[in-house]
């Protein structure tokens, strides 16, 4: 290296004005890293494009991040279930090909219905939060419900007049998932607000229903109405995937490892 070049890289940047109007703009990660980038282009000889788009890259992986994080956290759902950690050896009723093309995401653009049927502990459950983990990485919106709690929320709604219903999370959501329908019947109020649920979410947004149920034992589920059971699953089932799990607990099996 030459002197004059030696000395034309010594020379410290003044980017405190830089750093300030990326501050402004909200860009911070880019402004945390503007220093170790410049310095970094100066030593590879980088050209200004190439730094720019390297920053923007930075603050992109830092928004993401963040979105997800955020988005995780108002979802309600529970922790710790993704489609990477789920046994698929231990449940082979369950086509793992199918799985990662849900995992797409596509039946959520298109509005599909997600019934999952089996005996409890077959892990039900963990396949819908996974697929709504790949959800929200893919930007969608999504929020996770038990029944009883969501009956809880739509109970104290249920005077609220539908423009403003709409605002609610568990009617606008791109991916709602409902779990643990079946395990108690309902009472005719509570069937005709989960109705009204699946009427407005019908062609608007993919619903994920878990349930220990056969579609034929429904009527039970809802007051024992089967007008309104056949009108539910009419909207349901129009535009559906239909898995049936048929395998072991994974509770159990921890349990019976317990005990040996």
């Amino acid at each position: 290296m030459s002197t004059a070049s030696a000395k034309k890289s010594q020379v410290p940047l003044e980017i405190d004005g830089t750093r300030e109007k990326l501050l402004q703009l909200g860009l911070t990660h880019a402004a945390v890293t503007l220093a170790e980038e410049l310095s970094e282009a100066v030593k590879h000889n980088r050209a200004a494009h190439q730094v720019l788009d390297r920053l923007l890259i930075h603050e992109f992986r830092e928004r993401e991040e963040r979105r997800i994080k955020t988005s995780l956290r108002l979802s309600g759902l529970p922790p710790g279930m993704t489609l990477e950690s789920f046994d698929f050896g231990f449940q082979p009723s369950i086509d793992r090909r199918q799985i990662e093309t849900l995992g797409t995401c596509a039946f959520i653009r298109d509005a599909t219905t997600l019934l999952v049927q089996g005996a409890p502990g077959v892990g039900k459950t963990h396949l819908c939060v996974g697929l709504a983990v790949k959800a929200i990485e893919h930007g969608f919106s999504v929020a996770f419900y038990g029944l009883e709690d969501l009956l809880h929320e739509m109970r104290k709604d249920a005077d609220v007049a539908p423009q403003r219903l709409r605002r609610k999370k568990y009617f606008n959501v791109a991916y709602l998932i409902v779990d643990e329908v079946g395990f108690e019947p309902m009472g005719h109020k509570d069937a005709c607000l989960f109705f009204r649920l699946v009427s407005y979410r019908y062609r608007r947004g993919a619903t994920a229903i878990t349930t220990n149920k056969s579609v034929k034992d429904w009527p039970g589920i809802f007051a024992g109405d089967e007008a309104m059971t056949a009108a539910i699953l009419d909207r349901l089932l129009h535009k559906s995937v239909v898995l049936n799990i048929r395998g072991r607990s994974y509770r159990l099996q921890d349990i019976e490892k317990l005990l040996k």
